[in-house]
């Protein structure tokens, strides 16, 4: 029995890949040998049927397994107990994050060496998992109650210029607008009949923030309810026909500007989505190693489901490890048909 976010055959791929990301997560238990290993273990791939999965040492003992000699599994290496170290150093952090040379010295390794393992083990360096905390944690107080500015310097921003600055071109509406609603904020919006069914698509200045079937100006005000909500516009109607082509004929929608809010992690999982080649699909727990955290297949999933503008975000290209479709915010037939059209 594993981490409920990870399904067995999940765990399989990730044992039969060597993920050593993976390694703390779960344990691969080979029953024909008696062992139990990490996932990343180098020794040969044992036979499907003779391997059970485990969340903990005392359980896969429970089982009448012993540690593998070899990985080691039931010891903390002193990589692993290095880069937990530095996290933990970051994320306590008062002021500015620790730079590469401190972490460096707080752990016993070089620079070079430690910049290798923390980006090898967490999918970004010491300095982007530090940024990426500080946004993801501005966000969150933009969320809530509050003004902006407090919100910024609770993130850890030593100024609100220096949140402007670092967020230029990925937060979409400004932080005050996403604190309030959208307040002082315009975005043009079109109910359009597609072959899907009938489609709302909304847009700021910035690019397209809201594209979703069988909803229109109601759900629209809910989301944005301080927002001045216009009906078309001539700028607006160019941008609507290529989201409507995209729609009719999928293919490569990159082009196309978006205007969307999430946290760090929630971000990258979009962007990781947005590189799915048409045609193809990945699982939930390969969007999460693209994102930066392949532990992190709930979050993945919680990403998918937060997504504002379907298929320009292809939510629709991530099916589970089985091959079966999963679910779909609007219907699995609207996701079995836009797999199709992809596929041609």
């Amino acid at each position: 029995m594993t981490d409920r976010s990870l399904t067995d055959d999940e765990c399989w791929s990730i044992a039969l890949a060597k993920d050593r990301r993976f390694d703390g997560r779960f344990l691969t238990g080979v029953h024909s040998t008696g062992i139990y290993c990490r996932p990343s273990c180098p020794a040969r791939p044992p036979k499907r049927e003779n391997v059970r999965f485990y969340a903990s040492c005392a359980e896969a003992e429970a089982a009448g397994l012993k540690a593998c000699k070899r990985c080691a599994p039931g010891q903390q290496s002193n990589e692993e107990a290095a880069v937990l170290a530095a996290i933990d150093e970051i994320r306590h952090a008062e002021d500015s994050a620790p730079t590469l040379d401190e972490l460096a010295q707080l752990t016993g390794y070089s620079p070079a060496h430690f910049q290798r393992l923390f980006k090898r083990s967490t999918g970004l360096s010491p300095a982007a998992y530090a940024r990426a905390l500080r946004e993801e944690r501005a966000r969150d107080a933009l969320s809530g109650e509050g003004s902006v500015t407090g919100a910024i310097y609770q993130a850890g921003y030593g100024a609100p210029s220096r949140f402007y600055e670092s967020s230029k071109g990925k937060l979409g509406m400004a932080p005050s607008a996403w604190a309030n609603g959208g307040r002082g904020v315009t975005i043009r919006w079109a109910v359009v009949a597609t072959s899907l069914g009938d489609m709302l698509v909304a847009a700021t200045d910035k690019g397209v923030c809201r594209l979703s079937f069988a909803e229109g100006e109601r759900e629209l005000a809910r989301r944005f309810p301080h927002a001045e909500l216009i009906q078309g516009g001539a700028g607006f109607e160019t941008l609507l026909a290529e989201v409507v082509a995209s729609v009719e004929q999928p293919g490569d929608f990159a082009h196309i500007p978006l205007d969307v809010k999430g946290t760090a992690f929630q971000e990258a999982c979009w962007k990781a989505l947005r590189e799915i080649p048409p045609g193809e699909t990945r699982t939930y727990a390969q969007i999460a190693a693209a994102a930066g955290n392949a532990r992190a297949v709930r979050a993945a999933g919680s990403a998918n489901a937060r997504n504002n503008v379907a298929v320009l975000i292809p939510c629709h290209r991530v099916i589970r490890t089985g091959g079966d479709l999963g679910g779909y915010a609007y219907g699995l037939d609207i996701k079995r048909e836009l797999l199709r059209r992809e596929g041609q």
